[in-house]
């Protein structure tokens, strides 16, 4: 398929804010994609050239952009740099320079998916001396073959800023569409959809199930167009390939739990700390986050504890890596540890400052067989059979199986006490579900006024502050987009530890989309934790509430955006403040 084709689909879903004519355009083009190219379509309509698990990065800055936008039109720098200035876009840049670089033939070779995807993969194998050279002249071989809009999606693609609107939702609705509900009918001037509702729902589930299990929808495109839902069924774990972790809802007490997962019910510490998947196989380990990030080299204790300890050829783990007080012996806020995730250099001394002891939760992958949909009591039995515990190294998670509201407040003051968030009430017959909020388990916090939201734009500060970003609208989830609620200041501090306006402006300035003043745009990828006194009813923001009184606690660098607390759960909230 020509890059072309793809090229005009990423400006139809541009142009667009309309999630059921998203779906439609995709589908469409993922039903006239052969098969060749179906996988490498769905990795570059995600913005991707790897899965989104995979650790291999194509390592080019807006600076190195900049160089190879020299080399494939011979501009020069201090021009390229005023065109930046003014569109704020380097995609946008280069489609302004190669429709007026005069060096472009008329006649080109066009450009294919194969080409395009195929050479950015390579950016990522590239090392060794001379290896920035080698990418400038990768990539401007690409310009200098592609149209000003293929110049454009390119040089997006590469800075990973493609923002089309290709959520995880409508990929997954797309696929449906294009493979399993071949009758769909989309009006797209009423934008309606019409479905048999159940047939429909069902195929949803499938696909995401599906999803949930790969991480991957190229895989999972591949497997709905060859073979059907049917197909998706067979789809099996691997290790090496992470999964959605199942998630849980919030109770509102201990009746509410007990009432959600029967009685009786297991109930264990909720810990503060990193949600690690652990993948073993034989003396190979691999660690995971929540967000499918490769922290395994961050984490050589970790690694080390699970070949000491786990009795298993094969085994994928669900755990809690918490940090702790090593003079105290208490458990440390997240806070403490989460700068190890990042940790790129001095590992091994970060290691011996913030030591971990991984609280193991749950066994989903045992010796060659899946055990997602084994009962939870027999994977707790399991677990027990293969972890040799060994106090603040690797433990099992403290766990109370009981019916007696007065037994589990006492163990939930027990968690408290100890450092930890709350408890969590599980199911005992209750299979895995990986990436749902099913009823399987709840979660039970100390009752206070603090959400995770996402930052979608800032403002830049002014004084001594004007080289930061130093005030931040932040919002809820809103199905397939984020509502504000309120702007937040307050809880940052300047030079001391914590959240500091440095470190939130240098996460920020990579995902600015535009600046209108001293206002900027914000991608939706940032996520921090606020605390507030009170929920209010506000015109002034789009969710159509406010935060009173609002402060950053931390930073969520562990939750991805579609884990922000939700508007209806805002609205609940809200209703439950007037009681």
């Amino acid at each position: 398929m020509d890059y072309e084709v793809l090229v005009q689909a990423y400006e139809k879903l541009e142009a667009t804010t309309k999630r059921l004519e998203k779906t439609s355009i995709l589908s469409d083009l993922l039903k006239k994609t052969d098969r060749k190219d179906l996988s490498m379509g769905c990795y570059l309509l995600q913005g991707l050239v790897f899965p989104k698990w995979d650790e291999r990065k194509l390592g080019m800055s807006s600076m190195l952009i900049l160089k190879t936008l020299q080399r494939a039109t011979g501009t020069l720098k201090a021009k390229i740099e005023n065109i930046w200035r003014k569109e704020g876009d380097l995609g946008k840049v280069a489609e302004i320079l190669i429709k007026e670089n005069k060096q472009q033939t008329l006649i080109q070779k066009k450009l294919t998916i194969e080409k395009v995807f195929e050479t950015l993969q390579k950016l990522a194998s590239l090392e060794g001396q001379g290896t920035v050279g080698r990418k400038v002249s990768l990539v401007a071989g690409l310009l200098t073959q592609a149209n000003p809009k293929e110049a454009k999606f390119i040089v997006k693609t590469v800075l990973q800023e493609l923002r089309v609107g290709t959520a995880e939702g409508t990929m997954r609705d797309a696929i449906v569409w294009a493979f399993l509900y071949k009758d769909i009918d989309y009006d797209r001037q009423a934008n309606q959809l019409s479905a048999k509702r159940e047939e429909y729902e069902r195929k949803i589930t499938c696909v995401q199930s599906a999803y949930d299990i790969t991480s991957d929808f190229s895989k999972v495109a591949q497997i709905a167009r060859e073979s059907g839902e049917e197909g998706l069924k067979e789809i099996r774990l691997e290790i090496g390939k992470p999964f959605k972790v199942m998630l849980y809802q919030k109770a509102q007490d201990i009746s509410d739990a007990f009432k959600t997962v029967g009685r009786p019910a297991a109930i264990e510490f909720k810990y503060d700390g990193i949600r690690l998947q652990i993948e073993k196989k034989k003396d190979k380990v691999i660690l995971f986050t929540r967000r499918l990030e490769d922290v395994t080299r961050q984490f050589p204790d970790v690694v080390e504890a699970v070949n000491k300890s786990v009795k298993a050829d094969e085994a994928i783990l669900d755990a809690e890596a918490v940090g702790y007080d090593q003079k105290k012996g208490k458990y440390l806020p997240f806070q403490f540890i989460s700068q190890r995730i990042k940790r790129k250099y001095n590992i091994e001394d970060m290691a011996r400052k913030f030591p971990v002891e991984v609280n193991v939760f749950d066994i989903i992958y045992y010796n060659g067989k899946s055990l997602l949909s084994e009962k939870f009591e027999n994977r707790r039995s399991i677990l027990r059979k293969i972890i040799n515990e060994k106090e603040k190294s690797i433990v099992l998670a403290k766990q109370l199986v009981t019916t007696d509201e007065k037994k589990a407040a006492a163990f939930y003051k027990k968690a408290l006490m100890a450092g930890n968030e709350g408890i969590m009430f599980k199911k005992l017959d209750a299979a895995y579900r990986p990436g749902s909020r099913v009823g399987y388990g709840v979660k039970l916090k100390e009752i206070s006024e603090e959400v995770d939201v996402v930052v979608v734009a800032a403002e830049w500060g002014e004084g001594k502050r004007s080289a930061w970003l130093s005030s931040f609208t932040v919002a809820c989830k809103d199905g397939d987009k984020y509502s504000p609620i309120g702007k937040v200041s307050t809880g940052i501090k300047e030079k001391t530890e914590g959240v500091t306006y440095e470190k939130m402006t240098k996460l920020l300035k990579k995902q600015i989309t535009s600046q209108k003043g001293k206002v900027v745009a914000i991608n939706p990828e940032v996520v921090i934790e606020v605390g507030y006194e009170e929920i209010q009813k506000s015109p002034t923001y789009a969710s159509g509430f406010a935060l009173r009184f609002p402060r950053v606690l931390r930073l969520r660098q562990d939750k991805a955006p579609k884990e922000a607390i939700t508007l209806e759960e805002i609205k609940t909230l809200f209703a439950k403040q007037k009681k």
